[in-house]
C-alpha cells in the first residue's frame, strides 16, 4: 500500500523536474502506482479492493431506514437486507454500516449510562417472569397502544408472548395461559412485579381473587422488592429484544397476525439466540455437553437448546375459568364490537348498554341486556381477527325491519301545478272576513301621490 510518506516525497520530486521511471526506482515502486498517485487516480493509505463492493448497491437502501428510525437495531435492519438478496454476514454488515458513517447522530442518547447489573443464576425450571409491556401506534384499536404480556425463563432465555385487548385480571389470565403453553410447560414459581392484578403494591400479598388462580396452575407468585425492577432482568431483556427486534419492524394489521407473527418470529429468530458453551456445560457437564452438541453439528448452543434442558412441568387441562366482561353499545348495523370482533343482537336494540361476556375455557360469549336478559349466543372467533359474526336469524329480522321501514312512492313531482286547494280557500276566506271587519279603507289617490313624488324626484336625479 502506498504511504503518505512515499506520496508526498513522489510530488516533491516530480516537481523538481523528475521523471515518473526515476521517482519508481528511487522509491521501489511500479511506474503505474507512481503515475496513479500523482494524477488522483488512486490515495495514499487506501488499499484498493480486489473484489466487487457487494454492499454499494444496498447502502440507498440502509441509509434511508436509517434516516426513518435511527434507533433501529442493526440485527433488525441485517434481516431486511439478507432478504433483499444481501449473502455476506453480519459482522461485514455491521462493519460497512459503521465505516459509511450511515446511522445518524443522536445527542440525546450520547450522555445515557446504564446501570450497575449482575447475572443471579437461576436453576431449570425454577421461575417464570412476567411482565406487561404497552406498544406505542398499534395498527389496530385507532392507533392505540397494545397490550403484550411476556413470559421468560431466565434459565435458558426463552420467551414467548400474548397480545391482549387490555390489562386487568381476566385478559390477564387469559394471557398467561397463552405464554405457558406456547412455552410447553409450566415453573415452579413465578415472579412479577408490583401488577395490582396480581399482587397488593403496597403490601406485596397476592390478591385474593388471584390465589385460586395460582392454585390452578400450582405455583406460588413472588413479587419483585420495590424499585427493583431489574431483578427480573430476564423478562426485561426479553422485553428489550421483542420491541427492538420484532415490533419496530412488524408488517401485521390486526392483533391476530401480530401474534401470528410474533410466535414464528419467537420460534425462528428468539430461539436461535446463540449462548454461552460455559451454560450447557453447567446443565450437562462438559462431556455430556460435547455430545450434546455433536449430535446438532454445532459449535454453541442456542435458546433452543438450553429450553429443552428446562423439564418444564405439566399444564392444567384448561384455562383457569375466569369471565371477561365488556360494556359495548349496540351498532347502527345491529353489531356489538367485543375483543377487535363484531357479534349481531336481535333488532330493536340499537344505541342499547350490553354487556358480553366470555369464560375462560369455554368456546362461546354471552351478550346480555342491561336487565340480566340473555340476547345472543356466539362462536367466539380470535380476538383481534376484525370478523363480523352474524345470526342467520338475527340478519333476516334485521332486514325485514329495515324493508318494510323504506318509503315505496314515487318521488314527488316539483314542477307540477298546484293551486290553492279547498282548505286552503277557505281558510283565505277566513282571513278576507277578518279583514273586512276591521273596515280597512283603501285610498289609491294616495297611492297615485305616492308614485307621483317618486317619479319627480326620479326625474330631477338623472338631469
Amino acid at each position: 500500500m502506498f504511504t503518505g510518506n512515499e506520496d508526498m516525497e513522489a510530488t516533491a520530486l516530480r516537481e523538481q523536474g523528475w521523471s515518473i521511471s526515476a521517482i519508481a526506482r528511487h522509491l521501489g515502486r511500479n511506474r503505474e502506482t507512481i503515475r496513479n498517485h500523482l494524477n488522483g487516480t488512486s490515495v495514499a493509505g487506501k488499499r484498493r479492493r480486489s473484489s466487487p463492493d457487494t454492499f454499494e448497491q444496498f447502502v440507498p437502501y440502509v441509509r434511508e431506514r436509517l434516516r426513518e428510525d435511527p434507533h433501529l437495531w442493526a440485527s433488525a435492519l441485517f434481516d431486511e437486507v439478507e432478504a433483499l438478496g444481501y449473502e455476506r454476514s453480519y459482522q461485514s454488515f455491521t462493519r460497512e454500516v459503521r465505516a459509511r458513517e450511515l446511522r445518524p447522530h443522536c445527542e440525546a442518547c450520547t450522555g445515557v449510562k446504564g446501570r450497575a447489573t449482575i447475572e443471579i443464576e437461576h436453576p431449570p425450571s425454577e421461575e417464570i417472569q412476567w411482565d406487561w409491556v404497552e406498544l406505542p401506534e398499534a395498527p389496530w384499536g385507532d392507533g392505540e397502544d397494545a397490550h403484550l404480556l411476556i413470559g421468560s425463563l431466565p434459565c435458558s432465555g426463552k420467551f414467548r408472548g400474548m397480545f391482549s385487548e387490555a390489562e386487568n385480571q381476566p385478559h390477564l389470565i387469559e394471557a398467561m395461559d397463552g405464554v405457558l403453553r406456547r412455552l410447553g410447560g409450566n415453573a415452579r414459581r413465578w415472579r412479577v412485579d408490583r401488577m395490582a392484578t396480581v399482587v397488593d403494591p403496597k403490601t406485596a400479598k397476592v390478591q385474593p381473587s388471584f390465589v385460586p388462580v395460582a392454585k390452578h396452575y400450582g405455583v406460588t407468585v413472588v413479587p419483585c422488592p420495590p424499585r427493583k425492577g431489574n431483578r427480573k432482568g430476564s423478562a426485561e431483556k426479553s422485553i428489550h429484544f421483542a420491541t427492538g427486534r420484532f415490533w419496530r419492524t412488524m408488517s401485521a394489521e390486526t392483533m391476530a397476525q401480530a401474534q401470528d407473527q410474533l410466535d414464528r418470529f419467537c420460534e425462528r429468530i428468539g430461539d436461535k439466540r446463540p449462548r454461552p458453551l460455559a451454560k450447557l456445560e453447567e446443565l450437562l457437564g462438559k462431556d455430556a455437553a460435547g455430545a450434546f452438541l455433536g449430535v446438532r453439528k454445532r459449535r454453541r448452543p442456542t435458546v433452543g437448546d438450553l429450553a429443552e434442558l428446562e423439564g418444564l412441568r405439566p399444564l392444567p387441562a384448561a384455562v383457569y375459568p375466569a369471565t371477561i366482561e365488556a360494556h359495548n353499545k349496540v351498532g347502527p348495523s345491529g353489531l356489538v364490537p367485543f375483543e377487535g370482533n363484531t357479534y349481531s343482537v336481535p333488532p330493536g336494540m340499537i344505541g342499547a348498554e350490553v354487556s358480553v361476556r366470555h369464560r375462560l375455557g369455554s368456546q362461546g360469549i354471552e351478550i346480555v341486556s342491561a336487565s340480566g336478559i340473555l340476547l345472543a349466543s356466539h362462536y367466539r372467533e380470535t380476538p383481534g381477527g376484525g370478523y363480523a359474526v352474524r345470526d342467520p336469524a338475527h340478519l333476516k329480522a334485521l332486514e325485514t325491519e329495515i324493508l318494510a321501514a323504506f318509503n315505496c312512492d314515487p318521488p314527488c313531482r316539483r314542477k307540477a301545478n298546484r293551486p290553492p286547494g279547498e282548505a286552503a280557500r277557505s281558510e283565505a276566506a277566513k282571513l278576507l272576513r277578518g279583514l273586512e271587519d276591521e273596515d280597512v279603507v283603501v285610498s289609491l289617490a294616495a297611492y297615485q301621490a305616492i308614485v307621483d313624488d317618486e317619479d319627480r324626484a326620479r326625474s330631477e336625479g338623472l338631469r
